[in-house]
């Protein structure tokens, strides 16, 4: 069974690092962490970053692993790694076995955007925003990310991602993901041929309240894993107990 590990913005696959080394002790080896085009992957020639583009974009890499032999296939999303998961689980089901994801309160009808997400869709102080980001030194980007959380390796691995790519991939990203996008989305997950799913609820989050993610469960059906006290990046401050509800999720689907 292919575990698939999607992360979101400003990221790259190295914030699963924790998580991976503790799915490796329970025994979970088949692993494959995918970057996103612009986070942590390059950018192909005509890319325009759009939501539909990145389902598109994971639809073939999960077609390719299922060439490969690697299915079926849990699919696992985060921060915006959770709008593709759920844009995937909406448009093309029949290439999972399951989708577990945080952040699934973004396609409640309650959900407002964050703060910087106002700015990056904002023309021009998202252009400015974004500016700032890349022209950022490593050092300093790196110490940010310490501060929320992430280890000093896992820090410095996505302080490299973050460039223009990344930052023009935010911009058309964030723009075209204006309301009612998101909840046009969950509308469409909603009516999908569903999928064993697993909600991933990190109370502490300040970009998706647990409210909302909770009422996700009922809406999709889904087994729920609260992460009591955790934050946005709970894959490394608790990668154990993440681990051990991920292991308990899987190993349910093969009783």
């Amino acid at each position: 069974m292919t575990k698939v590990f999607v992360h979101g913005n400003p990221e790259t696959a190295a914030v699963w690092n924790d998580l991976v080394a503790a799915l490796n002790e329970r025994g979970v080896d088949d692993i494959v962490c995918l970057s996103p085009p612009g986070f942590g992957a390059p950018v192909p020639d005509g890319w325009d970053a759009l939501p539909s583009s990145y389902v598109t974009w994971l639809a073939g890499q999960l077609r390719a692993l299922a060439a490969n032999g690697d299915e079926p296939i849990d699919l696992v999303g985060h921060d915006w790694g959770a709008g593709h998961v759920l844009g995937l689980a909406a448009a093309h089901p029949e290439l999972i076995r399951s989708w577990a994801s945080d952040c699934v309160g973004l396609v409640h009808p309650d959900y407002e955007w964050h703060d910087a997400a106002k700015t990056w869709q904002t023309p021009g102080e998202g252009e400015a925003y974004v500016e700032g980001m890349a022209a950022t030194p490593k050092a300093d980007l790196t110490e940010l990310y310490v501060s929320l959380g992430l280890s000093p390796d896992i820090a410095a691995e996505m302080a490299e991602g973050m460039n223009a790519d990344m930052g023009r991939c935010i911009l058309d990203l964030y723009r075209a993901a204006v309301p009612p996008a998101l909840t046009d989305l969950g509308e469409r997950l909603e009516a999908a041929d569903s999928r064993p799913c697993l909600v991933i609820d990190a109370t502490d989050d300040p970009y998706v309240s647990t409210e909302l993610g909770k009422a996700g469960v009922a809406r999709f059906g889904a087994e729920h894993l609260e992460l009591k006290g955790q934050g946005h990046w709970w894959m490394a401050s608790a990668p154990g107990e993440a681990a051990d509800g991920l292991v308990a999720f899987w190993n349910g689907l093969d009783a």
